[in-house]
């Protein structure tokens, strides 16, 4: 599978990208900074995803909950044996 690879020019605090020349071999810079891209994104978009999904739980659709889900899982596993 090709990866497209595309230039992007970021601002950056000076500190951070003398840290990262320091520490990080030259080519692998890019590497390391779309790791950390990706990971942050992927944190991002998960945040968002709760915070839209923040109320649609239900109690009334889930009544094997109604004694706890600790109860719920024990029940589960011990069926399952």
């Amino acid at each position: 599978m090709k990866v497209w690879i595309e230039q992007a020019n970021f601002l950056l605090p000076k500190e951070l990208l003398e840290d990262l020349k320091k520490n990080v071999p030259c080519m692998e810079q890019s590497k390391v900074v779309a790791e950390a891209l990706r990971k942050e994104l992927k944190s991002i978009k998960l945040e968002k995803v709760l915070k839209e999904g923040f109320g649609e739980w239900k109690k009334e659709h889930h009544p094997e909950l109604a004694e706890g889900t600790d109860k719920y899982i024990r029940r589960i596993r011990k069926s399952s044996r």
